[in-house]
C-alpha cells in the first residue's frame, strides 16, 4: 500500500487537506478515517470546502436532526443563499431529483415514503427469498464448472438490478440497460465529476425518465401486481403521486436498489477472503450469517457521506453553522469510531456494540435496507457453500468513484 501522503491534518484548527482522488486514499479510507478519528472526528476538508463529521455519535444524532435538511430552498431563496441558478446542462437530471425520496423533507417526503413504503418493509420483502436463491444458484451453474471467475459481471451486477426491476415492475431484460443509466445518473455524487460526467449523467436521465414514462403509461391502461401499478393507483389523503413525482421515485430505487448491492457484494466477499477467517464457520446460521453481513456493511460501507444543509444557527461539536451551510457526515467512518468499535479496523464477524451506519438514520434511512440485507444474507453463504476453496485470484483494485466505494472487478478462482 502507497503511502497517504495527500492527507495533511491541524488539529488546532481542524483544517483537513486531503486528494480524494488519490488512490492510496481512496483504495483503503479506513486508515485515513483512522487518523481523523484519533486527530479531530469533527473536521473542515479543504478541498471540498465543507465541514465533515466523522463521530459515530455525532454523525447519528445529525442524521435525526430536524435543523438539518436534505433540501433549502423551501425557507429560503438562491439569492439569500447567494446559490448560482441551476446549470442547462444538467436539466434533466436536476428535474429528475425534483421529487427524489433522497433530495426532500416532509410533508413531500412522508407522502411520497408512506406510499413506498409498505412494498419494502422485512416481511413483505422476504417473500423474495426463494427468487433471490433461485437467481443466485443459476447464475453459480453458469460458471461454477470454470474453476474462476469475475465476480461482479457474473453475479454481483445481476441480482440486485434484477430483483429491483421484478418488484417495481420493469422487464428484467432491461437490466443491462438500467445499469448503464445508474452508472451515469450516479455520477453526479462523485468527488471527481468532470462536465463530461455531468453531461452523461444529464443524458441518461432524460432517456431513464422517458423510458419510466412509457411503463406508466402501460401501467395505468393495465395495472399489475407490481409496486408501480401500486404507486400509481393507490392515493393518500385523497392524492395520487402526479408523472414527475412517480418518475423520480421509480429512478431513484432502481438506482439506490442495486447500486450500493453491487459494490457490497464485492466489498463483502473481498473482505471475508482477505480476513483468513474460514468462511465455513461465519455462515452457520442464521445468526452467525447476520452478524457476519452486519461487520462487512461496518468495515467496507458502499456508500461513504450523506450531506445536509443546515436549516437554522446551530452548533455541533463546537462549530457553530449558520442557516444555508452545509454539512457533510461520512457514514463509513462513523463505523469506525473507536469509541464505538473496539479495535475498529479489523474485522470480527462476532462484534456485538450496536448498529452500523450505512444504511444511515432517521427519516432517510435506506428505504431499501431490507431488501439489501436479505440479498447479501443469501447470496454471500451460498456463494461460500457452492465453491469451497473460494480465494482471490488478483489483487482487486478499488474503483475510482469516491464518495461510493467499491472495486473494479473481483476475480476468483476455486
Amino acid at each position: 500500500m502507497t503511502d497517504l501522503s495527500s492527507l495533511s491534518i491541524d488539529p488546532a484548527t481542524r483544517r483537513v487537506s486531503l486528494d480524494a482522488r488519490d488512490p492510496a486514499f481512496y483504495s483503503d479510507p479506513n486508515r485515513a478515517y483512522a487518523a481523523l478519528h484519533a486527530n479531530c472526528p469533527t473536521f473542515y476538508w479543504e478541498e471540498q470546502k465543507q465541514w465533515f463529521v466523522t463521530g459515530y455519535d455525532h454523525v447519528n444524532a445529525l442524521l435525526r436532526d430536524r435543523r438539518f435538511g436534505r433540501q433549502i430552498l423551501h425557507i429560503a431563496t438562491r439569492e439569500e443563499l447567494g446559490l448560482p441558478e441551476p446549470a442547462a446542462h444538467t436539466r434533466h437530471f436536476d428535474k429528475a431529483e425534483e421529487h427524489s425520496l433522497l433530495e426532500i423533507e416532509p410533508p413531500e417526503h412522508t407522502r411520497l415514503r408512506t406510499l413506498v413504503n409498505r412494498a419494502f418493509v422485512s416481511r413483505h420483502v422476504e417473500k423474495m427469498t426463494p427468487e433471490i436463491e433461485e437467481l443466485a444458484n443459476r447464475l453459480i451453474d453458469g460458471f461454477e464448472k470454470d474453476g474462476k471467475t469475475e465476480l461482479l459481471s457474473t453475479f454481483a451486477d445481476i441480482i440486485p438490478v434484477t430483483m429491483i426491476a421484478r418488484m417495481i415492475g420493469i422487464p428484467e431484460e432491461m437490466g443491462p440497460q438500467l445499469l448503464k443509466w445508474s452508472h451515469d445518473y450516479v455520477g453526479m455524487y462523485m468527488f471527481k465529476r468532470t462536465r463530461a460526467d455531468e453531461e452523461a449523467a444529464d443524458r441518461s436521465a432524460k432517456e431513464f425518465a422517458d423510458y419510466v414514462r412509457t411503463v406508466i403509461a402501460e401501467r395505468r391502461a393495465e395495472p399489475r401486481d407490481d409496486l408501480l401499478s401500486h404507486m400509481i393507483h393507490t392515493e393518500h389523503k385523497g392524492q395520487f403521486l402526479t408523472e414527475d413525482e412517480l418518475i423520480s421515485t421509480t429512478i431513484v430505487l432502481l438506482n439506490a436498489g442495486h447500486e450500493a448491492t453491487v459494490h457490497q457484494i464485492g466489498n463483502s466477499v473481498r473482505v471475508i477472503l482477505e480476513s483468513g477467517i474460514d468462511p465455513a464457520t461465519l455462515f452457520t446460521d442464521e445468526k452467525t450469517t447476520e452478524r457476519t453481513v452486519e461487520e462487512t456493511l461496518r468495515i467496507c460501507a458502499p456508500v461513504h457521506i450523506f450531506q445536509r444543509w443546515c436549516l437554522e444557527p446551530c452548533e455541533i461539536d463546537g462549530v457553530s453553522f449558520k442557516r444555508g451551510d452545509k454539512v457533510s457526515m461520512i457514514l463509513a467512518a462513523a463505523n469506525l469510531d473507536p469509541h464505538k468499535f473496539p479495535e475498529p479496523l479489523t474485522f470480527k464477524p462476532d462484534r456485538d456494540e450496536g448498529a452500523n451506519l450505512s444504511f444511515g438514520a432517521g427519516i432517510h434511512f435506506c428505504i431499501g435496507a431490507p431488501l439489501a440485507r436479505l440479498e447479501l444474507n443469501i447470496v454471500l453463504p451460498l456463494l461460500f457453500k457452492r465453491l469451497p476453496g473460494l480465494r482471490i485470484a488478483q489483487t482487486p483494485v478499488v474503483k475510482d468513484v469516491y464518495h461510493f466505494h467499491g472495486l473494479e472487478r473481483l476475480d476468483l478462482t476455486w
